[in-house]
């Protein structure tokens, strides 16, 4: 039996991980399927807590880094990104 990881970045509008997904994208390390930026308009899951019922196992929380004034207008990284994996038979 070999496993494969599965990576799933889901960016939430809150820290809760009951907050809805607002951006995601996913990585199939089994080479089953393949994704891109923007290839569905539907989140695969609406939160974390929802993934995490399915069986992905959250890896990393986001860091909180202090907003700064005039930070603002600076583009910068989503605030609420959240690692989950899954490891998968092929």
């Amino acid at each position: 039996m070999a496993l494969r990881q599965q990576i799933l970045i889901l960016y939430l509008s809150t820290s809760d991980l009951a907050s809805n997904v607002c951006a995601w994208s996913i990585y199939d390390g089994t080479g089953k399927e393949t994704h891109t930026s923007g290839d569905s308009d539907k989140p695969p899951y609406g939160s974390v807590l929802e993934a995490m019922k399915d069986g992905w196992r959250v890896i990393q929380l986001p860091q909180q880094f202090p907003a700064y004034p005039g930070m603002e207008y600076t583009t910068s990284f989503l605030k609420f990104e959240f690692a989950l994996e899954k490891l998968v038979e092929v």
